[in-house]
């Protein structure tokens, strides 16, 4: 248990957006009036882990000051990814019907993953200039 609280502490606000993916993703959405815009849970989807990836990169990039680049990939696109996936397949086979898994979700999860991989690695790169 050390070491989750090692990266709660180095990393609250992406472990804060992680557990908010999980939850999200498992409970009912709400109907809303978003509902009829083309593609606005594709959108979501992107956001989401934009936001949270991109918090990975900043919080890293924060708390080291040498870029490990295979650890980053590993981290804050590979993995949220690989989770995106993981979470998929439980909408489809634990949720009872409620939420079904959708490979387009994923797609969407991982473009706002190497959407924020572009931005973060813009961040690296000008940090290393400054």
């Amino acid at each position: 248990m050390k070491i989750n609280g090692f990266f709660v502490r180095r990393y609250p606000v992406s472990c804060f957006f992680i557990a908010v993916i999980w939850v999200l993703c498992f409970c009912t959405p709400p109907k809303t009036p978003l509902d009829n815009v083309a593609l606005m849970d594709k959108w979501t989807h992107i956001a989401m882990y934009a936001g949270t990836c991109l918090a990975i990169w900043i919080e890293y990039l924060r708390a080291h000051r040498r870029i490990g680049w295979r650890r980053l990939f590993t981290w804050a696109w590979l993995a949220p990814v690989l989770m995106s996936g993981l979470i998929e397949v439980l909408q489809a086979t634990c949720t009872g019907g409620r939420r079904s898994g959708d490979w387009l979700d994923f797609a969407a999860n991982a473009v706002g993953a190497t959407l924020a991989a572009v931005i973060g690695i813009l961040l690296a790169r000008r940090r290393a200039k400054g």
